[in-house]
């Protein structure tokens, strides 16, 4: 019995979100999307209004089946301050994360991050729910995923707890996927891939997909398609953009859009989990961005060409050496990630080429 009816609106409104989301395609993964209903795994919604504030959209609500099966991320759960704190990915990148995963039948894989359980039920379909494990730090959405799970006659191994440390019971896993943002590939999870196993992650602005060589090795080029997903939940320190503002500006010649455009991706691989933000005028028109890592370091950047920054790292140098190297967005596929047990880096364009340390813990 499913916790929300399967109607007819519902079957038409898959099957036809299923074809137009493979273009057509029959594979194993059309099939999935398209017996899979996304809306029992995404009872209610949350939606911006126009005045920035979040409002639930649930079943029978007007827009509620049309955004459910369409290609839009849709925010599933708020913490106390009305932060996104969980989602339901975008289709297209859902699928095009499965597809380079490459599972094939008697494959053993695991998830890191469980979120609403819709992605460890399209696993399921293909592999066998005894073939999936999946984890998730919120133990009240694991609890939701297990019950979304079994609502559509699935069990797979669903667990509450830090996903970077795997599954040790259910591992030697051949097929590991990460749907929450990371700042490296977490080595607790390379312990426990097979030799030959493929792991998709996203990284950054970015996906990688790397193939496990030998213990603690790795390595693999990230994916053309764009994507960002929430990161884990570590509580970084907070943005010291007041201090910042206090500080001595100094000139740059590279505009505050080029963070949020062309190098946002490059710099992600930089600045493994930076955030960003922007002040616009009355018109719309861009006046600052800013920027800040987990350590508190932060930068302001006008567009008038003043920098203010502050913290151990002075972030906009960075930003202005990436300017340097990419006159022009750089292709996310032209870059590589190389594993070793004590190192996690990121080369452009060949072996020789610039170079990024990724940190060395999840």
């Amino acid at each position: 019995m499913t916790t929300w009816p399967d109607t007819g609106a519902t079957v038409a409104a898959r099957q036809q979100f299923a074809a137009t989301l493979t273009a057509g395609r029959s594979n194993e993964w059309s099939d999935a999307f398209s017996s899979i209903p996304r809306h029992v795994f995404v009872p209610r919604f949350y939606r911006q209004n126009q005045e920035g504030a979040w409002e639930p959209v649930a079943w029978a609500e007007p827009g509620y089946l049309k955004a459910v099966y369409n290609d839009e991320a849709l925010t599933t759960q708020l913490d106390e301050n009305g932060i996104p704190t969980s989602s339901s990915s975008q289709p297209s990148v859902m699928l095009a994360m499965l597809e380079a995963l490459d599972a094939r039948d008697g494959h053993n894989a695991f998830e890191l991050g469980t979120g609403t359980g819709y992605n460890a039920a399209l696993l399921s379909h293909r592999l066998g729910d005894n073939q999936v494990t999946s984890v998730d730090v919120d133990p009240h959405l694991v609890a939701a995923a297990a019950r979304h799970l079994q609502a559509v006659g699935f069990h797979p191994t669903v667990h509450a707890g830090d996903g970077a440390e795997g599954y040790p019971g259910n591992a030697p896993y051949d097929r590991i996927i990460a749907t929450v943002g990371l700042h490296m590939i977490p080595p607790r999870l390379l312990d426990q891939a097979a030799i030959g196993a493929v792991i998709i992650a996203p990284l950054g602005y970015g996906l990688v997909r790397a193939t496990v060589t030998g213990p603690g090795h790795a390595t693999g080029w990230f994916l053309p398609t764009p994507a960002y997903f929430m990161a884990r939940r570590t509580g970084p320190a907070p943005p010291q953009l007041d201090a910042a503002r206090k500080q001595a500006p100094t000139d740059t010649s590279v505009p505050p859009a080029d963070l949020l455009g062309r190098l946002k991706f490059p710099a992600s691989v930089a600045l493994p989990g930076f955030t960003s933000c922007s002040w616009h005028d009355n018109d719309g028109e861009l006046e600052a961005a800013g920027l800040w890592t987990a350590d508190g370091s932060t930068a302001i950047a006008h567009t008038s060409g003043a920098v203010r920054q502050i913290g151990p790292r002075r972030l906009w140098d960075t930003i202005e050496d990436l300017a340097k190297i990419f006159g022009e967005e750089p292709a996310r596929d032209d870059f590589l990630l190389t594993i070793t047990p004590t190192r996690q880096t990121v080369t452009y364009a060949d072996i020789d080429g610039p170079s990024w340390a990724l940190p060395t813990t999840p």
